[in-house]
Formats: structure tokens, sequence, C-alpha cells
């Protein structure tokens, strides 16, 4: 019977590849890559999506096939690593371990490893970089102070182990310059410039970084005002990065944007509205300066929505209405961008996210985003 099994499963493997190479849609992609999961070719699953979003870079369907391929492999990797780790500990093992469960994004493994880690081997420099990273990652991502400050002691104590380690020296200046805290950043750039005096990339950093404000603030202050604005402090250091995601669009665009929004706020019931990008932001109406409350209240919502949406693993945010004595802030966000207004009980809601909706597409789409 099994015999039976396997040529069925063997016959439809041959009939699915051959649909993939004649009809290319997401669904025959997805088909044939159950029929590999089935077989156990994990390895020509991930493949096979890769395939297919090369050719439907769009598909949900072949988005989710490609994670749970990835998922598997890392699951197998990371159970001969647990197998290796209980004949006998070693740091580079859970280093790698715990690089797999950064990937995955289970920080709390992280963690828990690393602690472990440090435990049997305290000055084990690797894997203190590797929390490090995943506190970094959390904080990027999500902007919670706590996350951040805990970045900066783990990347410390690798200083502290390693004066001269390159990576940690480089993730700690910037993250110190978006933060607001540029005289600190220095420091570590010009160390840097004297260990890799030819890095024109450091250079450029270290000018950047020098150019900001020479202001010191306590560092808690100032990650504690990251959370609450709900963005960086300073776009990314120049040398270490590319295309600025937080810029605002070229002047044409910039305009249509303008426009689009003046419409928006001509809508009746509507008093404030504003389009921000990162740390930029085009306002309509009754709104004086960046610290406005309905500014704050906007970016603080979008990026708190869309926190625990991934966090429950429930899908994504991109629209929504919040309601209080203030009235209605209806949002629309996708990724840096943030498309809010503030109106009236009664105003039309569901319009109102639809001409939203319709702004955050169109400067996505002409900015090429």
């Amino acid at each position: 019977m099994k015999l039976i099994r396997k040529l069925k499963i063997w016959k439809e493997l041959k009939r699915l590849e051959t649909r993939v190479r004649e009809n290319p849609v997401p669904s025959t992609f997805v088909d044939l890559g159950q029929v590999y999961i089935n077989l156990g070719m994990n390895e020509r699953t991930l493949q096979l999506a890769e395939e297919g979003l090369a050719l439907f870079p769009r598909s949900e369907e072949l988005r989710k096939l490609r994670r749970f391929a990835k998922k598997t492999r890392l699951n197998a990797k990371i159970k001969d690593l647990r197998s290796r780790l209980d004949r006998g500990p070693q740091p580079r093992l859970y280093r790698e371990l715990a690089t797999l469960y950064l990937e995955q994004g289970d920080f709390d493994a992280v963690q828990s490893l690393t602690d472990e880690c440090l435990q049997c081997f305290p000055e084990d420099d690797g894997t203190l970089l590797v929390l490090a990273k995943a506190r970094l990652t959390s904080f990027y991502r999500d902007l919670i102070a706590q996350d951040g400050l805990e970045a900066i002691h783990c990347l410390q104590r690798v200083i502290a182990l390693d004066p001269e380690h390159l990576r940690a020296h480089r993730m700690l200046a910037e993250l110190l310059y978006r933060v607001g805290a540029a005289p600190s950043a220095v420091q570590h750039l010009e160390i840097l410039t004297s260990l890799v005096p030819d890095d024109k990339e450091v250079q450029e950093m270290l000018e950047d970084a020098r150019r900001a404000s020479p202001f010191v603030e306590d560092l808690e202050t100032l990650f504690q005002r990251v959370e609450d604005d709900g963005a960086m402090a300073t776009s990314p250091v120049k040398g270490d990065r590319g295309p600025r995601r937080d810029a605002m669009p070229d002047k044409a665009t910039l305009n249509r944007v303008r426009d689009s929004l003046a419409q928006v706020a001509d809508c009746a019931g509507v008093r404030k509205a504003a389009y921000i990008r990162g740390s930029k932001a085009l306002v309509k109406g009754d709104i004086r300066d960046g610290k406005d409350s309905f500014l704050r209240i906007a970016r603080v919502v979008s990026k708190a929505s869309q926190r625990a949406a991934r966090r429950m693993d429930i899908g994504t945010f991109n629209k929504g209405a919040l309601e209080g004595p203030f009235g209605q802030i209806c949002l629309c966000s996708y990724g840096e961008v943030v498309a809010a207004v503030l109106c009236d009980p009664g105003t039309d809601v569901d319009r109102v996210l639809a001409e939203l909706q319709e702004l955050v597409a169109a400067s996505l789409c002409t900015t090429g985003a």
C-alpha cells in the first residue's frame, strides 16, 4: 500500500511540474509546493516559492509557502544544533542556535539561550553581539525604549570585552545617532576611523554625526522620546544606508500629495489632516508644529496597531478609526507612511478612509515604494 501511495504522489508530482511550466500561476506553484512538502523536499519547496515570487511578487499564497519552507528548514537546523548542544555545550553552537531563533523572530528564545550561554561562558562577546542584534531588531521594528536601552547595554559589554570590536562600535554609533545622541556616536566613530582609516563609509558617518546637534541629553530621555513620538530623532547615518525610507517624495510628487491632502481636508467634518512619512509630515488645518497632539496620536496609534497585528500574527494593520471626546481620528498606514485626519462626530468615516487609502497608495506608487 505504501508503494502504491508513493507512486500516486510521484505521478501527481510530475503532473504538477508540467502544469507549472505550461501554465505558471500562483495556484499551480502552491499545489506543487504542497506535494514537495509531503515528500519532505523542503529545499525544493523554498526554491519553488522563490521562483514563483519572481513571477508573481505580490502573491500572498506564495509568500506563505516561502515562510513555511523557511520555517521548516530552520526547525531542522535548530533540532540538529539542540542535539549537538546536549552532547557538549560550546559558545559557537549557542551563537548559531541563537542566530536561527533570531531569524525566526523568536526573541524570547534568543534571550533564554544567550542567558544560558553567558552563565557558562560569561566572556563570549559573540553571544552578546547576537543578543544585541535581537534587541536592535526589536527596537527598530517597534520603537520600544527598553529594547533600545538593552541593546546599548549589550554592545557596551561587547566593547568592554573587546575594545576594538568593529561591528559593535558601528552598531552602537548608528543607534546613538538615530536616537539623537550624536556626540556619543562621534566617540565610537572616531575609534572606528583609527581602527579602519581607509573605510570611506565610516568617514562619511563621522561627518554626518559631527554636523548634528552637539546638545547632550540623557539616553533614557532620548529613547523614551522616540517611543512616544513613534519615530527616530534623525534619519539613518549617510554612510550606512541605502535610499532613505522616511524621505519625502520629489517636488512634483510632493505637490500631488499636497493637493490630494487638501482635497481630503475639504471633506465635510474634517478639521485636521496629515501625511506622515517617517519623521516628516505634511499638514492641513489647525496644526501648530510637529508636537501637535493629533500628529503624536496618529504616529503612536498606527505604530501600536501594526505592532499588535504582527505579534498576534493576525495580518497587517492598514486602516482604522479611533473615537474619543475629541472626535474621530481616521488612519491609513503602510510601512513608514501614515495618512490621518481628525474629524467631527457623525462624519462619513468610510468615505474619509477611502480617500486616505487613495492618498497613501498614490504616493507610494509614484515614488516606486
